[in-house]
């Protein structure tokens, strides 16, 4: 019997200009006396993080601030940013200012300060031992400073495991932060490079929820077999759509003009909109792609980046096969695909097959300045098979695609994006 129930769920939400000046009261609704600021040391050069903390502190609470957070979370920083915290602790609400590598910092922290356990007890199977939490977390504050990853509507933790150069996560219902607060000012220093390649996880988060799998294709399940990701539905998809749209118009003018404030608006609607839409129906192909893209990185150096260590961005990763995996998944649901590529492309689409939407992607991907495949990042043919066996590990997003992709079919995807234009 095919399934007839959707869930949906999404944080309290807080947007516009001035929004993150509002926290110290929000934090005084939940009764917090002791609060845990979580951010990264380029955020916190910022001064948003500190000035954040002194209004929550004006409301009577104590406030530290963890400003080690990782770019691009790995299960060591994570293990750090826990042991700091069980030792400071105990924490009573998070308040996580940045990009998602700080909001997912603060989601494990959470997590770990909140039950027993380790890190590895709850990071998705294979990798992990998929252990579910037993208590109930702490009121989480997400104040997103990068419009892209939607960690703050997401429950998901996403991290690189170094010693199995494998990306990978954490999902679960209690990681979803309590409430969002998107403060489209928070985002103006955010670097061109920066913006193009989260405006690209922007872009693969609604184009992939829009084309998930429709909920109504799975078997039916119990109420204790739900999860978050239940595939495409009806309230996903009106989220999916209208990023779509606001992403059309604003994406090329974010990057090519960072003091916009209407394009950065627009950037964090749009992000704020994909987050409500594929936290809920999921993500396929191109993410499951990037996790092993962005975990095998070799010496690749990204623009608007800390240039500190190899990295490709998660967005960036996302992005990269983008264009050959909607191609391999057109023939799906090919009035999907064409609704996306009318969308992005308003209305100018030259085409009706599997390649309309391909094309619209790489034409935003050079109009933004992205590398143009998997060998301008550093990588070869001889690396395809070690990338497929990282992107078969991501089962729980493979399992959303529109159609069941073999090794084989993620080979090809693969080698083609080698170079793309």
């Amino acid at each position: 019997m095919n399934e007839t129930v959707f869930t949906y769920a999404a944080p309290a939400l807080k947007f516009g200009a001035g929004a993150s000046d509002e926290i110290g009261h929000d934090l005084s609704t939940y009764d917090a006396r002791r609060v845990l600021v979580v951010t990264d040391p380029g955020v916190a050069a910022t001064g948003h993080p500190q000035r954040i903390a002194d209004q929550i502190a004006a409301y009577g609470m104590e406030v530290r601030v963890f400003d080690r957070a990782h770019v691009e979370p790995t299960d060591v920083s994570l293990d750090e940013a826990v042991a700091w915290a069980r030792a400071e602790g105990p924490w009573d609400a998070f308040v996580a200012v940045g990009g998602g590598s700080a909001i997912d910092t603060a989601k494990a922290v959470n997590l770990l300060t909140s039950n027993e356990g380790e890190l590895m007890d709850y990071i998705n199977a294979p990798v992990g031992r998929a252990r579910t939490p037993e208590k109930a977390l702490k009121p989480l504050v997400a104040v997103p400073t990068t419009t892209g990853t939607g960690s703050e509507s997401t429950t998901i933790c996403v991290l690189d495991v170094l010693s199995l150069h494998v990306k990978t996560g954490i999902s679960h219902p209690r990681l979803r932060p309590t409430l969002a607060v998107v403060d489209p000012r928070l985002t103006m220093t955010q670097p061109a490079g920066v913006t193009a390649a989260a405006g690209m996880d922007i872009l693969c988060h609604a184009l992939e929820s829009w084309t998930a799998r429709p909920f109504s294709s799975y078997e039916r399940k119990r109420p204790e077999q739900r999860v978050p990701y239940c595939g495409a539905n009806p309230v996903a998809d009106l989220w999916a759509e209208r990023s779509l749209g606001l992403l059309a118009g604003s994406f090329r003018r974010a990057v090519a003009d960072g003091d916009d404030a209407e394009a950065r608006e627009q950037m964090a609607l749009a992000a704020t909109f994909a987050g409500l839409g594929f936290g809920n129906a999921g993500v396929h192909i191109p993410h499951a792609n990037a996790y092993p893209i962005a975990g095998r990185v070799k010496d690749f150096h990204p623009v608007g980046y800390p240039d500190v260590e190899p990295m490709v961005p998660h967005g960036m990763a996302v992005a990269l096969t983008a264009p050959e995996a909607f191609r391999f998944t057109f023939d799906a649901s090919p009035e999907r695909h064409l609704r996306a590529a009318e969308l992005l492309g308003r209305g100018e689409v030259h085409g009706d097959g599997p390649d309309a939407l391909a094309d619209v992607i790489s034409t935003l991907m050079r109009d933004v300045d992205l590398p143009n495949g998997l060998a301008a990042v550093g990588y070869d043919a001889s690396d395809v098979g070690d990338l497929v066996e990282g992107t078969v590990k991501q089962q729980r997003l493979l399992a959303t695609a529109p159609k069941e992709a073999s090794e084989e079919d993620l080979a090809g995807i693969l080698t083609r994006s080698l170079e793309l234009w």
